[in-house]
């Protein structure tokens, strides 16, 4: 009896879940798409075509790239792999935290405590166990390689990111799962080089947990009340691979 109404529930909450709307964080990447800059182009060959009986292909990248997930291993040694994440832990609730007009307005804008609380402060306290996003909409820039690297004539990129203390804050104060963005790193661009390294995405992996990177359509979500869904394959000892994230609104 109480498998024949656990079954009818899991149904019910699956009809429940089509009926809403569903919206797609990830983009779709290829050879020429923007990534990190130590990174070598992807490289996408045809392997056998329908005249062979099947068309199959080769797909050579980085682990990090176009929209992905990073493993806490990536920056932290001894932390965990791709495949030792949990299901559970890659559905969350989804918090987006909007700060596309200062963005625009400023390429090295960083995030701030004092941000958070002023989003605290309309829309409620960040529940502990979210996916914390950051919306800057850098992610309209794809697939424009020179507008995501967007670079001075200095050779410098300039790109917004998290600032430490607000990671510091959330994790710590405000007990949330995993961030992810729209840009190639945590750190803002004007950060990175400030610091010599990338001091926000270490932090973030050396809590034990993963970020997506790379995320687009946030302006489709609301600040509150979505889930986060970030599925991805499953490779032996990886350290990142390209991910399908997308949300659905409440």
């Amino acid at each position: 009896m109480s498998t024949v109404r656990t079954e009818n529930e899991l149904l019910k909450a699956f009809e429940i879940l089509k009926s809403k709307e569903w919206v797609d964080l990830t983009h779709t990447f290829g050879p020429d798409s923007p990534h990190f800059s130590a990174f070598n182009d992807a490289e996408f060959k045809t392997l056998f075509t329908h005249e062979d009986g099947f068309f199959a292909q080769s797909f050579t990248f980085p682990g990090q790239y176009g929209t992905h997930i990073d493993a806490p291993i990536h920056f932290v040694p001894n932390q965990r792999y791709l495949e030792e994440l949990e299901l559970k832990e890659l559905v969350l609730p989804l918090v987006v935290i909007d700060k596309s007009k200062e963005a625009e307005e400023n390429h090295d804008f960083n995030l701030s405590v004092d941000d958070i609380l002023k989003f605290e402060e309309e829309h409620g306290e960040i529940e502990a166990g979210t996916f914390v996003a950051l919306r800057t909409d850098w992610s309209k820039r794809w697939p424009n390689k020179e507008a995501f690297e967007n670079k001075d004539s200095d050779g410098n990129s300039h790109a917004p990111g998290w600032g430490i203390e607000a990671l510091k804050f959330l994790f710590e104060e405000r007990n949330i799962k995993a961030v992810g963005h729209e840009t190639f790193d945590t750190d803002a661009a004007i950060d990175y080089r400030k610091n010599g390294s990338l001091i926000g995405e270490y932090y973030v992996l050396e809590q034990d947990t993963f970020q997506i990177e790379l995320l687009t359509n946030l302006d489709k979500v609301p600040a509150k009340g979505a889930v986060i869904f970030n599925i991805c394959p499953k490779p032996e000892k990886g350290t990142g691979f390209p991910v399908r994230s997308f949300a659905i609104l409440p």
